[in-house]
């Protein structure tokens, strides 16, 4: 039985292969060389959002693991872990951009604007950098990847530190130097919180529902899940409402033209769904329900990868606009990593140290 079924799953990882390089073809001939490495970044960017913004929500979970056990918390790790899974497809995903680094990224052969620069922006540099962060992600994302059986704050405290500062640099490097009209410190975290709420509600929609009876102690059916949803919601909106506020009272010239280019129609248009999701998913805490969660999660998770989109793509185009490139590139990248996460897991089981007898908690 298990022939067959490799060899349907085989099957199945050739023809999803084919198909994302396919759809990426036509991508770049939809959109061109720079236009097609735009698309797939902000892509790219959206399917990293599930593993690595799983992640430190994974982690504070482990801190805090009898009582989340407690609250009905199990299949919600479930999905989280089920989406770290994917650390390593998409790790392998995003070398591609570093050989089209050179195409949108404006820092590579101009003149370095500080001696700093001139040493942290060459090409070589930032591949090995873009490399490291996830080797250390793919890393964490192993060492957390299996079920907990007693809070480990001498690993989860170190964790959720070097999480923060391999984000933060990151945001800074592969995000932020796209278009560097924006100088802000807060970007990093912001992009942090946007990944864990991304992250978080496609694990509501992947996870299965648990029995959470109403009773003295008890809380309301979904409130154990969109609690967590609407406190990263509400921290994303701060974040970004204070970074817009302290740019336009500021009248910082080039950070307000990087919000120009990110304003028109479809810009406004997803700041106003944004605003009406959070204000909503606050509101449903009065009167929690699963439906109303899982809708929320549903919106919450659309909202968070267009800003993916709203994030990347105006460095080329210095307009928010989706195009068919987008759609394709989205594509393509579901295919690929479709294609390449069966394979990937399977060596990952093989090679996983056997918790039981190394002694070791699970």
């Amino acid at each position: 039985m298990r022939r067959p079924r490799r060899r349907s799953v085989l099957l199945r990882s050739v023809f999803l292969g084919l198909a994302g390089l396919g759809l990426l073809a036509l991508c770049w001939l939809a959109a061109g060389r720079r236009g097609a490495v735009v698309s797939y970044l902000a892509a790219w960017l959206v399917l990293l959002a599930l593993p690595v913004g799983a992640l430190p929500v994974t982690i504070v979970a482990e801190r805090f693991g009898k009582r989340v056990r407690e609250r009905g918390g199990v299949e919600m790790l479930a999905g989280l872990r089920r989406l770290m899974a994917l650390m390593p497809a998409a790790a392998i995903l995003g070398l591609p951009l570093l050989a089209g680094a050179p195409l949108v990224y404006p820092w590579v052969g101009a003149a370095p604007r500080t001696p700093l620069a001139a040493l942290w922006f060459t090409p070589p540099f930032f591949v090995a950098r873009v490399i490291a962060y996830l080797a250390v992600w793919t890393w964490l994302s192993a060492r957390f990847a299996r079920p907990f059986d007693e809070p480990g704050e001498g690993r989860t405290v170190p964790a959720v530190g070097l999480h923060a500062v391999v984000g933060t640099l990151f945001t800074t490097d592969v995000i932020a130097s796209l278009d560097p009209r924006l100088d802000s410190t807060l970007l990093g975290l912001l992009v942090m919180t946007a990944w864990s709420g991304l992250a978080f509600a496609a694990a509501i929609l992947l996870a299965w529902e648990e029995p959470e009876p109403v009773g003295r102690g008890r809380t309301a059916p979904g409130r154990g899940r969109l609690v967590p949803l609407v406190v990263l919601l509400g921290l994303w909106a701060f974040m970004h409402f204070v970074q817009f506020l302290i740019v336009w009272s500021a009248n910082l010239p080039p950070e307000v033209s990087w919000y120009f280019a990110r304003g028109g129609g479809l810009g406004r248009g997803l700041s106003i769904v944004a605003g009406i999701v959070v204000v909503l998913a606050g509101l449903a805490t009065l009167r929690p329900g699963r439906p109303t969660t899982r809708i929320l999660a549903g919106a919450a998770l659309a909202v968070h990868a267009l800003e993916m989109f709203w994030l990347v793509t105006p460095a080329l185009r210095d307009r928010f606009v989706i195009r068919p490139a987008d759609g394709l590139a989205a594509l393509a990248v579901a295919c690929l990593a479709a294609a390449l996460h069966p394979g990937l897991r399977g060596l990952a089981a093989r090679t996983a140290p056997d918790a039981r007898r190394t002694g070791r908690p699970a």
